[in-house]
């Protein structure tokens, strides 16, 4: 059978598997059948201008969906087709139900996102629009208790049945029977006001108090008055009890109440040292038709971060206790010394180095449900350290849990999740000192090891507890690594059950009740649709939406294949989905297109929807015009471990380009394609990747486009690149090797540049040297140039989308 006829066969059975599961909820039945047969007349041709047209026409995507705090319907928001105004849904789980309309007067009454419970679990709280609701779980009855422009966060209940919740830097607690709000505590930058008056302190100021009895009565008085009311703010129970302060210079920045009501942790924050200047972006695109400078961000090593100070207040005694980083292992190590030493030897110098307190960034603080227990995850700021750590709430001292230390960089995208269970003593984290992000516990009660809840080559993400706590939530890529499913582990036994058995990419949410699951799934040809199932092994997953289009599922789309690449520099495969031509394609030799997703921690070779959704398009059209289309996940990707993330700590471009070299020879060897007629593009970091192979590798790409690209990494941000290649004050030997304005040179073959000129995070300015470069190093014939004046660095115009893809595919079709 051809590839054509069995692409068309899996087209058909997934169609007729559709309509068997959307008959099982009324409305969909008459639909499903109707796509079923579109299914068979699906040999039309997609076009570019279809692809980059407003995405509306593939079907809008629902935010903020879950469950309503009764766990009988779900609840959603979605944009308005054509409009980007979003209305709020509420979809029944019966036979017969379809989705209700929810009305702006009542929306309050079905919200239910970011709840907090009480310890009896029979009552609710949360914000709407500034202000504070509580819902009784019995009735279903919601009671707004706040009116007020003040901004509202953090609502908790306390142990004792009361409501506490946070406005600026105060902490209320309210009796929601009577109404009665009290001040827990006010939070105040800088030192405490003195209060008794000071005394003379000079010689003649001294004399004055002695000599003229005005002075020292006046004196007598202020100090009379300002004991007596101290003296009333420890009896009188109705005032409100004086602000704590954090200290000269610090401002508070986070604030985590216990919820006995008893301490609070806080988080303050010095001034940040004067910043480098910053950059300005010209737009150029006004509606006055004038020229606008916005002001952009810093780049990497252009300014300091502020000092953080980690206090912990007993709101009863009002003693403040500071607790220290040198509570924790390495606080003060020279973990930079081996790079610096190196850069140093470069330049002929020599490098001393020294201990000193490193500078740390609060990550998460967690109180347990009875706040007996206070977990704090802290981070380096030279990205080589975090630490979890319990809070000795008597002696205030930090004990270190975890210190995660990796020589190239600490993950700050994924596996930081932290938590308690409702033991109280149970505390649960993500980490990679396995080399996969992992879930680790400890009790904290007694001085044990931490032990690892999951293990094994696959990550673990989206943790939540069972709302009953005995289990914990997650989904992972147990089975393949562009797989992924819903599984839970028991706390108690540390047995792990498979949840759900859709594969693709899932994300869920767990109903109140602990007895459903709401199940967001997508596949590779599909875009995410809600299921629901019962939260028991081997239960049946219903589909209870259709968000995609009739006109986008009429469409033949083919599945591309996620295969394992071979490579010759390492001994593991890299994952990469292929496209091939259907059989009508003949050619001795085929023409290969290699992808290069953005982001560098990106998944892409996945079995789900992809967030390149126009890109998938597009490579289905290349497909149908007889290309063989690759999208690899390279070195640096994500979804594969600690190792492949890290694999170009300080040297970026080398370990992908080797890789997307292993993917051009797959593709010649196991797909028929021509080593001469292969291209490639990608955007953000897919074109910085795009330059370097084309500039270090000059033969491989018959022709390729950079999209928004990265020229030179001492122009991007400090929060990513400081992280894998340092900073240039301390590394200038990476961002040398890493960027391709340094081997610009090596172009020999076309290139297309396609540079938004408002891009707010990879700078025109990048494209704009690069031009520079290339002319003065004579490559005219190599390269052109696409500039789009109103494009950010994700486009949003279906006109720029169409263009910059146009342009794309001539390169190809010329060159290719």
């Amino acid at each position: 059978m051809s590839h054509f006829k069995k692409t068309l066969c899996r087209s058909l059975l997934a169609a007729t598997l559709m309509t068997t599961v959307i008959t099982q909820h009324s409305g969909l039945s008459a639909y499903a059948a109707d796509i079923a047969t579109q299914a068979k007349k699906s040999d039309k041709e997609i076009t570019l201008k279809k692809i980059m047209s407003n995405p509306d026409w593939i079907g809008i995507q629902p935010t903020r969906w879950g469950w309503s705090y009764d766990s009988q319907n779900i609840l959603y928001q979605q944009k308005r087709k054509g409009d980007v105004i979003s209305d709020r849904y509420m979809d029944g789980l019966g036979a017969h139900d379809a989705p209700k309309l929810i009305g702006p007067k009542d929306h309050y009454q079905h919200y239910n996102d970011r709840v907090v419970y009480n310890q009896a679990k029979d009552k609710t709280a949360f914000i709407f629009k500034g202000n504070l609701f509580i819902r009784d779980l019995s009735s279903g009855a919601v009671t707004q208790l706040t009116r007020s422009s003040d901004r509202i966060s953090q609502p908790l209940f306390l142990t004792d049945g009361r409501l506490s919740y946070r406005t600026g830097n105060r902490f209320m607690a309210m009796d929601v029977n009577t109404g009665m709000t009290i001040e827990l505590a006010h939070v105040k930058k800088g030192d405490m006001p003195k209060v008794m008056p000071e005394g003379p302190k000079s010689y003649v100021a001294k004399e004055q108090h002695k000599l003229i009895k005005y002075i020292q009565k006046g004196h007598d008085e202020r100090t009379s008055r300002a004991k007596h009311s101290e003296k009333l703010k420890t009896q009188d129970p109705t005032l409100t009890p004086d602000a704590f302060y954090t200290g000269k210079g610090f401002t508070p920045r986070t604030l985590r109440l216990s919820p006995d009501g008893s301490k609070l942790f806080v988080m303050a924050e010095a001034k940040r040292p004067q910043s480098g200047k910053k950059d300005i972006m010209p737009d150029y695109i006004r509606p006055d038709a004038s020229i606008k400078a916005h002001r952009a961000r810093l780049r990497v090593g252009s300014f300091e971060f502020a000092q953080q100070k980690y206090m912990l207040i007993d709101l009863k005694s009002r003693d403040m206790k500071t607790l220290s980083i040198k509570d924790l292992d390495g606080f003060d190590e020279d973990v930079l010394a081996d790079v610096r030493r190196e850069n140093h030897k470069r330049d002929g110098k020599k490098y001393k180095s020294k201990k000193q307190p490193r500078k740390t960034a609060l990550w998460g603080a967690s109180w347990t449900r009875d706040g007996k227990q206070l977990a704090l995850m802290l981070r380096a700021r030279d990205n080589k350290d975090r630490w979890i750590a319990t809070v000795d709430l008597n002696k205030g001292k930090m004990i270190q849990r975890e210190r995660l230390h990796d020589d190239a960089w600490v993950n700050i995208y994924a596996f930081n999740q932290m938590g308690w269970a409702d033991d109280n003593k149970t505390l649960y984290f993500q980490s990679e000192r396995d080399g996969y992000g992992h879930i680790y516990t400890v009790d904290v009660t007694k001085k044990s090891k931490l032990r690892a809840l999951t293990k094994g080559n696959y990550i673990v993400e989206n943790l939540r507890p069972s709302p009953d706590g005995n289990h914990l939530y997650f989904t992972a890529n147990k089975t393949h690594p562009g797989t992924f499913d819903v599984y839970r582990a028991d706390l108690k036994s540390r047995e792990h059950e498979q949840m759900t058995t859709l594969g693709g990419k899932v994300d869920y949410r767990i109903s109140p009740n602990g007895k459903k699951l709401l199940v967001q799934q997508s596949e590779t040809t599909r875009p995410p649709e809600l299921f629901v199932q019962d939260a028991a092994v081997g239960a049946k997953a219903t589909q209870i939406s259709q968000f995609t289009s009739k006109e986008f599922l009429s469409f033949n789309w083919q599945v591309p294949e996620v295969v394992e690449v071979p490579s010759t520099t390492h001994g593991r495969p890299i994952y990469a989905r292929v496209y091939r031509p259907d059989s009508q394609h003949t050619d001795d030799k085929k023409r290969g297109v290699m992808f290069i997703h953005g982001a560098g921690y990106l998944h892409n070779a996945h079995k789900g929807w992809s967030g390149y959704f126009r890109e998938f398009m597009f490579h289905q059209m290349l497909a149908q015009k007889g290309y063989v289309v690759m999208d690899m996940d390279w070195r640096a990707s994500k979804g594969y471990g600690r190792d492949w993330r890290t694999a170009i700590y300080r040297h970026m471009g080398k370990p992908e380009v080797e890789d997307i070299k292993d993917g051009v020879s797959f593709m010649v060897k196991n797909e028929n394609v021509d080593p001469n007629r292969v291209g490639g593009y990608g955007g953000s970091y897919g074109g910085f990747l795009t330059l370097m192979t084309m500039f270090t590798e000059p033969d491989l790409f018959a022709a390729g486009s950079a999209l928004r690209l990265v020229s030179d990494w001492t122009s991007y941000n400090h929060g990513y690149t400081s992280n894998i290649l340092n900073t240039p004050k301390d590394d200038p030997i990476a961002f040398e090797r890493s960027s391709p304005i340094y081997f610009a040179e090596g172009l020999k073959k076309p290139l297309l540049l396609n540079a938004p000129m408002v891009d707010s995070n990879v700078f025109f300015q990048d494209t704009v040297r690069l031009v520079q470069r290339l002319i003065e190093l004579e490559k005219t014939d190599h390269f052109e140039t696409a500039i789009f004046p109103v494009e950010n660095h994700g486009f949003t115009e279906p006109s720029s989308w169409l263009d910059e893809y146009r342009r794309i595919f001539k390169l190809f079709e010329n060159n290719l």
